[in-house]
């Protein structure tokens, strides 16, 4: 039977590739997105998920919207359009979305969702973590019913936004402060696992023979990938969410080890920073685990086999 999987993010165009491998997979059913400010704004992220789910036939899966503002300041720099494209999907060619959003209030669904599933649900966060933070303080007995809870955001060693600091906690770290705090055993999928891995541009040739659904990919991907090979020198990417995504199918593929994990907030050199204890040097107790590898050859066939067997059922 199926593992139950909520998704919160914020397409992005690397979310869109980890939606879809999740909509892939006959181990997990998708039962529910949330959307959140991040990559780009709240009615950008919003659009793209149901222009997404319409693309891919699967408007089934309910949709509700978050928050469009961090959790206790405001947006503190333009979305990310230089990597996403100024929609948040490269301006791929997608039409309006016909369907409807669920709900606005993206705690409250969340929360509904995990009650009412038969079997313990694993939830996935692909962007800054201000819908969560607003889950557990609206509705704290919801903890204890995530089977668990998989990150894609901090970084133990090195930024991508600041030297420190990751993109999806430096956005809102007060709500990835609280989150950490709140009693759910978060798996860290950050930029130590994600940076070990590069899908080179030659491993999605076969989307200019996939339909729709490959030219739309392949649109997306080849912005996503023109921004790595100005900022890295690669026809490459990384594809940060969709590792994330394959932690939740696949529990331990990430090697995750356990820590205890705090958010900087207070400080303008370290500002959103996670800081990252695997030996307890303050005497605490573990809260989360960070993930440091994974291995590629397995995820790229997993994702492509993944993909391109969604790709054969999209008219």
């Amino acid at each position: 039977m199926p593992k139950p999987l909520l998704i919160d993010t914020d397409p992005g165009i690397d979310d869109a590739v980890a939606i879809a491998l999740a909509l892939a997979q006959p181990e997990v059913e998708v039962i529910g997105i949330t959307t959140v400010g991040g990559n780009s704004g709240l009615d950008h992220t919003t659009r793209n998920t149901l222009r997404l789910l319409e693309l891919l036939d699967r408007t089934d899966i309910p949709v509700a919207s978050g928050a469009s503002e961090p959790y206790q300041r405001q947006v503190k720099a333009p979305a990310a359009a230089g990597v996403h494209g100024h929609d948040g999907f490269g301006g791929v060619d997608l039409p309006d979305p016909v369907t409807k959003i669920v709900s606005t209030n993206a705690a409250d669904f969340l929360a509904e969702k995990i009650r009412n599933s038969s079997e313990p649900v694993t939830l996935v966060a692909l962007g800054p973590l201000t819908n969560i933070a607003h889950l557990v303080d609206a509705h704290p007995d919801v903890i204890a019913l995530i089977e668990r809870f998989v990150i894609m955001g901090g970084a133990a060693r090195t930024g991508n936004v600041t030297p420190v600091a990751e993109f999806n906690i430096w956005h809102d770290p007060e709500s990835a402060k609280r989150v950490f705090s709140s009693g759910l055993e978060v798996v860290m999928v950050g930029l130590d696992v994600t940076n070990s891995l590069k899908t080179y541009e030659h491993l999605w040739d076969w989307l200019a023979d996939a339909g729709k659904f490959g030219k739309a990919y392949a649109k997306m991907l080849g912005v996503y990938t023109d921004f790595y090979s100005s900022f890295y020198g690669e026809r490459m990417t990384h594809q940060h969410d969709a590792i994330a995504v394959a932690e939740a199918i696949w529990p331990n593929c990430t090697n995750p080890q356990a820590a205890f994990i705090d958010v900087e907030c207070d400080s303008p050199l370290t500002d959103g920073m996670t800081v990252v204890d695997v030996n307890m040097r303050q005497g605490q107790k573990p809260n989360a685990y960070v993930c440091w590898s994974i291995d590629g050859d397995l995820f790229h066939q997993r994702l492509m086999t993944a993909l391109q067997n969604l790709a054969k059922t999209i008219n």
